[in-house]
């Protein structure tokens, strides 16, 4: 969420950022914003005065009772009725205006960061880097899609016959290269400095709120409504929001979280080859990373956890590309966001695997995320999150780039945790 005094002190920074990621209307809201804000403040300040002048009149009774005058004393009493009503008006006003204040705060996305290009779609992001040599498969390659039924390692009958379209079942072999890759990633994670945490799936509203995914993307979000919970759409919402009301010392920082958990996506698709087999799911695996930072370190700890997430990609021996996200395309909370595509021999074609993104102040600012320096200020902490990985597109890239006419070959540094080398 923005602060109202980042949008007062950088008006003209705010309204262009806004407008690179074609906000509508985004100098009426922020009119409207500030309109709201100034109300906030009057009838503050107008409440303020008036309480002091009842405060004055109180002593003047006490000093008026004192000296007997009684029948004074009960005139100026009439005045303090009169001040009550004032004050719970105001106080109403007051009340009402914040709420308003901050449910129109909710409906702002974060100001991207002055590196992210202009741009309306997914065609206009950036290509800052590629690596490795796409493969050459032999003239009977099939898509993964194809690939799972011909070795029976993923049934999406099953799943469909379970709960639905978009949750497929692991079987065998499948389900071990699931495990293999989680295990992987795990402890190449922990290898880097990060703690594991295991959190809840299931999260309520205010933690939604705290890292905006609420109000942004509810009808996105799988609701368990007799309990008023949401399944997570991503393991950043419950790890993020471990430091929710929470105030560090500038000591504590970095703080380096991971987790595996199963994911919960409500938009999957149901039509065409860009969401066919493992390409688009409801329900999937993925291990994440959140790290907590000084506002000074963030863009160097975003440059190093995406660096984190290419090293991952080279170990797996696949070829990828990194995108910066346009302001049309990346997430509603992120300042910056670099997307990681691998590259399907099977497809010809990329599949988004990863996205690396700085928030900055925005969740910190809903979570309240705060640390205390040196000088004993509080300030707002950065927070960062990133897939590292999800495990679907990977899964599906395994299968097709490493497909040869007689089985599926392994990546070698999955071998120990699979058991086997090839499918």
């Amino acid at each position: 969420m923005l602060l109202v005094n980042q949008i007062r002190e950088n008006y003209a920074g705010v309204l262009a950022g806004l407008q690179k990621r074609n906000f509508p209307n985004a100098e009426a809201v922020l009119a409207e914003v500030l309109s709201l804000d100034d109300l906030r403040k009057s009838t503050q300040t107008q409440r303020d005065q008036i309480q002091a002048e009842s405060n004055s009149i109180s002593k003047q009774i006490g000093m008026l009772m004192k000296e007997g005058k009684a029948a004074e004393a009960m005139e100026i009493k009439e005045r303090t009725a009169q001040i009550k009503i004032q004050i719970k008006e105001l106080e109403d006003q007051n009340s009402s205006a914040e709420e308003s204040l901050k449910a129109l705060l909710y409906t702002i996305p974060n100001v991207p960061h002055t590196s992210v290009p202009a741009g309306k779609s997914a065609e206009d992001n950036e290509v800052v880097l590629e690596h490795g040599e796409i493969p050459s498969l032999h003239p009977d390659k099939q898509p993964h899609w194809e690939l799972i039924k011909k070795y029976d390692i993923i049934d999406f009958d099953l799943g469909v016959k379970i709960a639905g379209a978009g949750f497929p079942v692991y079987k065998g072999k499948g389900a071990r290269l699931q495990r293999a890759l989680v295990n992987f990633f795990l402890d190449e994670a922990m290898a880097q400095g990060y703690m594991e945490v295991q959190p809840p799936i299931l999260v309520n509203e205010d933690s939604g709120y705290g890292t905006g995914q609420l109000p942004d993307k509810e009808g996105q979000m799988y609701f368990a409504s007799a309990d008023n919970l949401y399944l997570i759409p991503t393991a950043e919402v419950p790890i993020t929001n471990l430091y929710r009301d929470v105030i560090l010392f500038e000591s504590d920082l970095p703080i380096k979280n991971v987790g595996f958990t199963p994911c919960f996506r409500r938009e999957a698709g149901s039509w065409g080859a860009h969401v066919r087999g493992l390409n688009r799911l409801h329900q999937f695996d993925k291990v994440e990373i959140v790290q907590i930072t000084h506002p000074d370190k963030s863009y160097e700890t975003l440059e190093s956890m995406s660096s984190y997430v290419q090293g991952l990609l080279q170990k797996l021996e696949l070829p990828y590309r990194v995108l910066r996200l346009c302001g049309g395309d990346m997430g509603f909370t992120s300042a910056l966001t670099y997307d990681m595509e691998v590259y399907s021999a099977a497809q010809e074609r990329w599949l988004e695997v990863s996205s690396v993104s700085n928030f900055e102040t925005y969740q910190s600012n809903r979570l309240k995320l705060r640390y205390k320096g040196e000088d004993k200020k509080t300030q707002l902490a950065h927070s960062l999150n990133g897939s590292a990985l999800a495990l679907p597109r990977i899964v599906a890239s395994i299968l097709e780039n490493n497909q040869t006419p007689d089985g599926i070959n392994m990546p070698k540094v999955l071998h120990p945790y699979l058991g086997f080398d090839k499918i």
